[in-house]
């Protein structure tokens, strides 16, 4: 295969599709390719994590992006708000749009690859952009025909479907990773794909230890943690959070971590299970390490909402609406990993990822 150049457009909210973007990144370099630029639309909630200024050597581009507006407690969105908030910061957007033109200009890409960032389908609509588009995300698969929603929520099934073909708008190709595999859409261009891990997650010795793993992408849900364990104060809990208030050792039995990728994978490779809102990618590095998992959508986040509805299809875990641990402790014993046929597929992706690269 010719070596070609390569940009990618991410979206910043949370580090699913950042660690998505690293995967990538790992596989093109592989195979011979070139990454030049990769531009992050980030929101003032959020900073780039360093671990993607640490494994991707390319200039990193920091753009704002729409996001989502969170309560005073930081748990659930504010649908309403986000919309109105977005709305009015059209002149931030457009300012984001021309700093793409000009790193487009600049590196001269043979193919962007956008991982779901609404900037790059809004650049191909106003810009009529020539270079070839590969969107990538878990979140194509709403466009699958055969995908099933889960029941209810029609208006935030809608919405979500308008926003995806919004980020995906003149693509050439929709990978849409998956739990499990799903026959191609020739029609539109939607792939069915493996979840792309880092191989850092290969890498891991799994064991288990008597302790839970919590990861909280909301600092707000660390209240609800502090409350469960001061009725259960003898359940080692490990939470990963992005407060910094709560760094170090609660007591001998909770322990607040400062989000550190490398630090969490070897400590979900030792739990007994994790604790979680219901974000793709960490839902499927604990499925692939065969760690039950209790999965909490953020309220409000209809793809998290979403998300645990696959997984417990799969066998993932269970859901709740709350942090219910007790459930989670009573469901432990009966949990069956079967992670075999997942790995499988995970396995799978760099493969298909060449094979989708060799005929854009």
């Amino acid at each position: 295969m010719q070596q070609s150049n390569y940009m990618f457009i991410v979206q910043g909210e949370g580090r699913g599709h950042m660690t998505q973007a690293i995967s990538i990144y790992n596989m093109l370099l592989k195979a011979g390719h070139k990454v030049s630029c990769v531009i992050i639309g980030i929101n003032p909630h959020r900073a780039i994590p360093d671990f993607v200024q640490q494994q991707i050597n390319a200039e990193i581009v920091p753009v704002d992006c729409p996001g989502f507006v969170m309560d005073s407690k930081i748990k659930s969105v504010k649908l309403i708000p986000s919309v109105i908030k977005n709305i009015l910061k059209f002149r931030v957007f457009k300012n984001s749009l021309q700093r793409i033109h000009q790193k487009v200009k600049e590196h001269q890409p043979d193919v962007i690859i956008n991982f779901y960032n609404p900037l790059a389908g809004v650049y191909n609509f106003i810009y009529g952009s020539a270079v070839p588009t590969i969107c990538i995300a878990h979140q194509y698969i709403y466009l699958h025909p055969d995908y099933k929603f889960p029941e209810g929520k029609k208006m935030d099934r809608r919405a979500i479907k308008f926003y995806t073909r919004l980020t995906s708008y003149k693509a050439n190709k929709k990978l849409a990773l998956s739990f499990y595999p799903i026959k191609d859409y020739t029609k539109k261009a939607i792939i069915g794909f493996p979840p792309l891990l880092r191989n850092e997650v290969f890498e891991q010795e799994i064991k288990k230890n008597e302790y839970l793993l919590v990861y909280l992408v909301n600092s707000g849900y660390s209240e609800d943690i502090i409350h469960w364990h001061k009725k259960n104060p003898d359940i080692e809990l490990h939470c990963f959070t992005d407060n910094k208030e709560l760094e170090g050792k609660y007591d001998d039995y909770l322990h607040f971590h400062q989000l550190n990728d490398k630090k969490f994978l070897k400590m979900m490779a030792e739990c007994k299970g994790l604790v979680s809102t219901a974000g793709f990618e960490s839902v499927c590095e604990a499925k692939y390490m065969g760690k039950p998992v209790l999965m909490v959508p953020v309220q409000g986040n209809y793809e998290q909402y979403c998300n645990a509805h696959d997984a417990c299809k799969t066998g993932t875990g269970i859901r709740d609406n709350t942090f219910n641990i007790d459930g989670f402790l009573d469901y432990l014993p009966s949990h069956n990993s079967n992670q075999n046929e997942f790995k499988e597929w995970v396995n799978s992706a760099e493969e298909k990822l060449l094979e989708q690269l060799s005929n854009i």
